[in-house]
């Protein structure tokens, strides 16, 4: 039977979606427990500014080097290996008995989770045709937010009830668990129930040498058009709502700091809802680019609210550029459809760990340059005033995003065809 037909194929889908869902959530929960670790291990802010994001440093500079192996040796073993070792890096974090072993921790956990998307996203190619392919890649951006959502009330509780140690233990044990749950999903058990392996495509180069790879997707302007579209929508939602969306509520609107952390929730929300609903309308209309466009010019003009109010929009609409910003991260899912449309069986995955890239770059650099605004005017002038200039950086951000979007080419009556001649990665 092959595999696209075969009802192992939900098994497969839910339990690399379980897996995703625990190793998403490993990304933000030592936010939980900064005050903890700065008086256990007496160490500064900025160290922990740095240990925070050390994770996505290691995941953004991996995509690129993790599409060419996944392509060149199939995504199965490193998404196994990937869960494991995030595992292991959690387990190590929950020992740590000072800041170099909870570095050295982290870096595993970033090593492990840069195998994640890329080969989550080439497994689901593999088992799904391609209309399925484009529902799904939505309900799997879902997961990722839902990762989120786990790192917030629900793990702050368990870390409550068994203590820090015990509660990243228990997370690390159970994505190594994952990691062994995933060897006999995606390779004992298809061979026991004689699941076929797509056909191989003889006509392409399977052993194109690394330096040619890379100098023909670099060069390839839909590969671009790729990275700037996911750097316009993933930065503003990783980079300002993980990292200065409760400052904000605290400063420019005085709230406390739980109901500064609401904003957080309604992002999410935005990103669990924005997901699934965008790939079922690009699915229904059978096209991509349109729906995306749209999505990228309301996340510009959620944006560019912030500058018209001065910094200081009225509250009510807070919830809802909130809400918009969210939905945006949450559509991003389509640029890998994208992709998986745009390019052959051997570039999937490469194509795919690049325009990750770009998603990721702009998620490391907007905190930075955020906080660089905010310190210049928090000597200079009044914080307001910095916030307000800050949102020129995200502006800027969602405009790059919508060049790249716009850029892409899409031809829609070939959609289908071409989606389903490249369904198996």
């Amino acid at each position: 039977m092959d595999k696209q037909n075969s009802r192992f194929r939900w098994v497969v889908f839910s339990t690399v979606l379980f897996t995703y869902l625990i190793m998403a959530s490993q990304r933000t929960a030592p936010g939980l427990i900064t005050e903890q670790v700065m008086s256990d291990f007496q160490v500064s802010a900025a160290t922990i500014g740095l240990l925070t994001s050390i994770q996505f440093f290691v995941y953004t500079g991996l995509q690129v080097p993790m599409g060419i192996l996944a392509d060149r040796f199939g995504p199965n073993y490193f998404l196994i290996f990937g869960a494991i070792l995030t595992g292991i890096g959690t387990i190590i974090y929950s020992f740590g008995t000072n800041e170099y072993v909870l570095f050295f921790a982290r870096i595993l956990t970033g090593t492990g989770d840069a195998t994640i998307w890329v080969n989550m996203v080439l497994i689901l190619g593999q088992w799904f045709k391609a209309n399925e392919f484009v529902r799904l890649i939505g309900f799997t951006g879902m997961t990722g937010s839902l990762g989120f959502l786990l790192a917030t009330v629900p793990f702050s509780a368990w870390i409550d009830l068994l203590g820090w140690r015990t509660a990243f233990f228990s997370a690390g044990l159970v994505l190594c668990l994952c990691g062994i749950a995933l060897y006999f999903v995606l390779q004992k058990k298809p061979k026991g129930l004689g699941l076929r392996e797509p056909a191989p495509h003889t006509n392409e180069k399977q052993h194109e040498k690394i330096a040619v790879l890379l100098r023909r997707i670099f060069s390839n302007r839909q590969a671009w058009a790729l990275f700037f579209c996911h750097f316009g929508v993933v930065g503003g939602y990783v980079g300002f709502i993980s990292s200065w969306a409760v400052p904000y509520g605290m400063n420019v609107y005085e709230l406390n700091r739980s109901d500064a952390s609401q904003l957080i929730m309604i992002g999410l929300i935005g990103a669990l809802v924005g997901a699934p609903l965008i790939s079922w309308i690009s699915s229904r209309l059978k096209m991509i680019k349109r729906p995306y466009i749209i999505v990228h010019m309301t996340t510009l003009l959620g944006w560019i609210s912030f500058l018209l109010w001065k910094g200081h929009p009225p509250f009510f609409l807070l919830f809802l550029l909130f809400f918009i910003v969210g939905f945006g991260y949450g559509a991003s899912a389509l640029t890998f459809a994208l992709a998986r449309q745009s390019f052959s069986i051997k570039d999937s995955g490469i194509v795919s760990g690049f325009a990750n890239t770009g998603g990721f770059l702009s998620a490391v650099l907007l905190p930075s340059i955020f906080g660089t605004v905010l310190d210049h005017f928090q000597t200079t002038s009044s914080l307001n005033t910095g916030y307000f200039y800050g949102f020129f950086i995200p502006v800027l951000f969602s405009i790059i995003g919508l060049i790249g979007v716009l850029s892409i080419k899409e031809k829609q009556k070939e959609i289908v065809n071409r989606a389903e001649g490249i369904a198996s990665e």
